[in-house]
């Protein structure tokens, strides 16, 4: 019988969405765009980069508002079961610059993710980890012989839950839902984590 490991997607998931927070605490509406709006990520993160440049807004204000972000409610002890259970890996497109708070609150778990190129406290472009690094991330664990259960809420999540072994949307909106009927789709930790018992007790 094969090890498990479980991956999750952390913004939507686990945090809330930060450039959602960024642009409610910023009133930058253009900002609330996120990866379940538009599935291109460079396309997304150009735009982001260039509406920040507009309104001046530094990576100091942006960390200054993760700061002030706590996890989902009930996020810390769905985490906290299931890493008493199984590994778990959280597979994010943030970038280490944001994820220091959030991994402080989430007890320092393994979070797999991307950089900023910054200059002088200017966000000026970003560094990928890897091209679709969530999939690749999965298969590399399969490759080492693990079974993967994989759980996230958005377009650049889906590639990921198709490569495991098991796949589940989690907060999902209802048009990635509908798009994606392959994977069963759940918004409460309790449902959750019995998808993700019952798939680890099925092999």
């Amino acid at each position: 019988m094969k090890q498990s490991i479980v991956t999750l997607d952390m913004e939507g998931v686990l945090t809330p969405e930060i450039w959602i927070a960024v642009a409610e605490r910023t009133g930058i509406a253009e900002l609330r765009r996120t990866t379940r709006d538009e599935p291109d990520y460079d396309k997304l993160m150009q735009f982001r980069i260039a509406v920040m440049k507009q309104h001046g807004i530094t990576l100091s204000r942006i960390q200054e508002i993760i700061g002030g972000l706590q996890l989902l409610p009930g996020a810390s002890d769905f985490l906290a079961t299931l890493r008493a259970q199984v590994p778990v890996i959280i597979l994010s497109d943030t970038f280490e610059q944001f994820a220091q708070p959030f991994l402080k609150q989430m007890q320092w778990p393994v979070l797999f993710c991307h950089r900023l190129i910054v200059t002088d406290d200017r966000i000026t472009g970003y560094q990928l980890r890897m091209p679709d690094q969530k999939r690749h991330s999965v298969l590399a664990l399969k490759n080492l012989n693990y079974r993967v259960v994989a759980a996230g809420d958005s377009f650049n999540d889906t590639t990921m839950l198709g490569a495991a072994d098991h796949g589940i949307l989690f907060h999902a909106p209802a048009n990635i839902v509908k798009q994606f009927p392959q994977f069963p789709a759940v918004n409460e930790y309790p449902e959750l984590l019995g998808l993700i018992r019952q798939r680890l007790a099925a092999e």
